[in-house]
């Protein structure tokens, strides 16, 4: 586990910081009153959802929606959101593309072409002053610099009047039509993201019960429980884990995360092969959204996939990899 530390310059208040914008308080209010809602919202439907379950079990229907949802809408985050559109780690037909930057605004974590510029920005700056949501920017040390840290990294940086501005980062999307106009229809996605699972609900039980309890499991739960893996990607997977491969920040290989977020917990090997299509570079490590991506290679829906060769990784390579995890007293390595 890497300790965090102070670095010698604040978040976000060098110059040289591309594309970055203070929000006015008008929209910081509407940004931080609708981050409210979506962080209290499913935590109230987690508490209806324990008390309906009290002495039963969840139904067929329910765990169907939840599951359903939470596949389809992660994987438009880490397939459609990340390696195609934030990374272009490989190419899709433009139907493909729609599809998953639909998928991924059902996750409700912001519109396309804002998740992918924020994204990008994080490429630039990982762990460094002008990274959006880093864990070792601006902490002090020890236990509280610890959890202060995990905090800004996990959700805080949600609160902050920063913003990371589209034309800066994701020119190439805002000139893209079907997913501009995808981007544009957010608000519908988060209507539709609630709406489905309750219609779905209703129609497979017949009854107005069965769309609530969908709204509640399809909808609520699994936006709660979506947002907190993605979340800890940014936190935990910066906090906690290995790091096989040299990359230039503290980024983490954490299995545990790499199961939950379809892949996207093998960190480390992602900040070291960003343009890489594949996280879980190694044999044992389970990586679901290079399997949907390979699948659709065979399928001739995506092409030009990239992944690193034997060479690169090797060169890559931290043998010491072991020594790195050992305690939370470890010193922090941070590119030049």
């Amino acid at each position: 586990m890497a300790q965090l530390t102070a670095p010698p310059t604040a978040r976000d208040e060098s110059p040289t910081i591309r594309g970055a914008t203070q929000v006015d308080g008008g929209m910081l209010f509407g940004q931080r009153l609708a981050i409210a809602l979506l962080s209290i919202l499913p935590l109230l439907a987690i508490a209806a959802a324990i008390i309906g379950l009290w002495g039963t079990v969840i139904s067929g229907v329910d765990l169907a929606l939840f599951l359903g949802f939470y596949v389809l809408s992660g994987l438009g985050i880490t397939v459609g959101f990340h390696r195609l559109l934030t990374h272009q780690s490989f190419r899709a037909p433009t139907a493909v593309r729609v599809f998953f930057a639909a998928a991924g605004s059902l996750a409700i974590q912001g519109s396309v072409i804002d998740w992918v510029a924020t994204h990008r920005r994080h490429h630039a700056y990982s762990d460094q002053a002008g990274d959006p949501h880093s864990p070792h920017v601006d902490v002090a040390g020890g236990s509280m610099g610890l959890l202060k840290g995990l905090w800004y990294g996990h959700m805080g940086w949600l609160f902050t009047p920063d913003a990371t501005v589209q034309q800066a980062w994701a020119p190439d999307l805002l000139r893209e039509k079907p997913i501009a106009t995808v981007s544009k229809l957010f608000p519908w996605m988060i209507v539709a993201s609630f709406a489905l699972p309750a219609l779905l609900g209703g129609l497979i039980t017949g009854s107005i019960a069965g769309a609530f309890s969908g709204l509640i499991w399809g909808g609520l739960v699994r936006i709660f429980v979506l947002h907190h893996v993605t979340w800890s990607i940014n936190s935990i997977c910066h906090v906690f884990g290995t790091r096989p491969f040299e990359s230039h920040d503290e980024a983490r290989n954490n299995p545990v995360m790499a199961l939950l977020g379809f892949g996207e917990g093998w960190h480390n090997a992602h900040h070291a092969f960003p343009a890489s299509a594949r996280h879980g570079l190694r044999w044992w490590e389970l990586d679901l959204s290079w399997i949907v991506i390979s699948t659709l290679g065979k399928l001739g829906l995506a092409s030009n996939i990239k992944t690193p060769s034997a060479r690169q990784m090797e060169r890559r390579t931290r043998w010491d990899d072991d020594r790195d995890v050992s305690s939370p007293e470890q010193s922090v390595t941070r590119a030049a």
